[in-house]
């Protein structure tokens, strides 16, 4: 076996074998499988927790036959209990005061201002932040009455029969979904810009955070060698630069070995919390409350609606190309992880601790943070001019181009970023060899940009 081939082996048993590293392999899935179970749970919980409503209503617009109640909600009107006929208004004062001290979940307060603007407001009184879901199911019955008694008096006062009013309103009401369609030559496949915008999203920003986190390492291992001195008894059988390549190989399979660890671990937790702590019924009502109409009553037309936007859902999936783009963002992940871990094994090399390493981290971390800006730029424009530099200069390509790659990148585009990743790569893997291997032997020394520059210009 190569020197190179042993320095690789080495990195990657020494670090697979720590503790940390077994911990974090563990406990980093747990902890997301937990995050995606416990919001499941807490949902769950809020969504079976029942709700009993007080209901002040001004208008005399709203009954049950409007606030209709649901299995976890139900209504009570007490208008009639706050009237002061004195003051011909309601005593809303005194309502808050009882509601304090009664077993209602909320009290909504519904004033008769709320019937005569354009923009009514009605108030949700509640001793805890209500969900989004009970706002959402009280603003739509609410508009929606509304808006049947400003048709009614439109009707009259036009002398139009209800009769016509809502043949009326059949004939107009129209819903649109807009479904994108690409052609490729003869080719057309339906997508989903939101679908690839989360894709693009997510793959690059694992992208950053793992090339910030697995190059980090590299350094520390430099630094934490050299601070040892066990640095000049290695120095002493290999080259410098196999050293720093058999470094950054290494650690470059313990994290694909942990990524690919992560990825299995959390879907086998998410699946085993799920089975043990929820049964088919409890995932069916998830589904139909997760709906993102907000509704809490669902019906049978909802679960139409359901079926559809995921059916709607799993076709723009299956028009994404999926090998693609995983087998780019394995390329990405360790085209960008190399560029940068030589630069972080060379800045570690130079310095003495970790302190010392600030100075030199911003020319850095300003690539990979402005590759991250752009990021969100080029997801709402993946063909702008700006996403597309920034998609070929390697630097910030392995961020940028993730995005770019579900919305469909020319094949050009792709075979030049890559080839010029991997051109700077081997360009910055010399410049860091040349500066590593006179910086892992310098001790004691405030190290300077100049000095770099020295030690980059040294000639054996």
């Amino acid at each position: 076996m190569s020197k190179i081939g042993l320095i690789i082996k080495r990195e990657y048993i020494t670090r697979v074998k720590k503790k940390s590293f077994i911990i974090m392999t563990i406990l980093g899935p747990l902890l997301f499988a937990g995050v995606v179970v416990a919001m499941i749970l807490m949902m769950k919980m809020d969504d079976d927790e029942f709700k009993k409503i007080a209901v002040i209503d001004e208008t005399g617009l709203f009954n049950d036959n409007v606030l209709l109640n649901t299995e976890y909600i139900e209504f009570d009107f007490v208008s009639t209990e706050y009237f002061d006929p004195v003051a011909v208004k309601y005593d809303l004062t005194r309502a808050k005061k009882e509601f304090n001290g009664s077993d209602y979940y909320a009290l909504l307060y519904i004033p008769h201002t709320a019937a005569n603007t354009v923009k009514g407001q009605v108030q949700l009184i509640s001793h805890k932040q209500t969900n989004l879901g009970l706002k959402m199911y009280i603003t739509n019955s609410i508009e929606k009455r509304l808006k049947d008694v400003k048709l009614d008096l439109k009707a009259q006062d036009l002398g139009i029969s209800d009769k016509d009013v809502q043949d009326i309103l059949v004939a107009v009401n129209t819903n649109i979904n807009v479904v994108t369609t690409v052609i490729d030559g003869e080719e057309e496949r339906e997508t989903s810009t939101q679908i690839t915008m989360i894709i693009g999203y997510v793959c690059g920003l694992l992208i950053y955070m793992f090339v910030f986190m697995y190059g980090n390492l590299v350094m520390q291992g430099v630094i934490e060698e050299k601070s040892n001195r066990i640095i000049e008894v290695i120095v002493s059988s290999v080259k410098p630069f196999q050293l720093m390549m058999g470094k950054i190989l290494g650690i470059a399979l313990v994290g694909i070995t942990q990524f690919m660890l992560w990825v299995i671990l959390t879907f086998a937790f998410i699946t085993i919390a799920q089975t043990a702590l929820l049964d088919e019924t409890d995932v069916a009502k998830l589904t139909q409350t997760m709906d993102v109409s907000g509704q809490l009553d669902v019906d049978s037309q909802l679960s139409d609606d359901n079926a559809v936007k995921f059916e709607e859902i799993f076709r723009s999936l299956s028009s994404i190309n999926i090998p693609l783009i995983l087998g780019l963002f394995l390329f990405y992940f360790i085209g960008g992880y190399l560029l940068y871990a030589a630069l972080f094994a060379a800045i570690g090399s130079a310095v003495d601790n970790e302190a010392d390493t600030q100075q030199f981290m911003l020319p850095i971390s300003a690539p990979l943070m402005l590759g991250l800006i752009v990021m969100f730029y080029a997801i709402n424009n993946p063909s702008g001019s700006l996403a597309y530099w920034f998609s070929i200069i390697p630097f910030t390509s392995p961020i940028v181009m993730l995005v770019r790659i579900p919305f469909g990148v020319p094949v050009v585009e792709v075979i030049t970023s890559v080839v010029l990743l991997i051109l700077t790569f081997i360009l910055m893997t010399w410049v860091a060899a040349k500066i590593y291997r006179v910086g892992i032997l310098m001790y004691g020394k405030k190290v300077t940009y100049k000095e770099l520059w020295k030690w980059f210009r040294y000639k054996n």
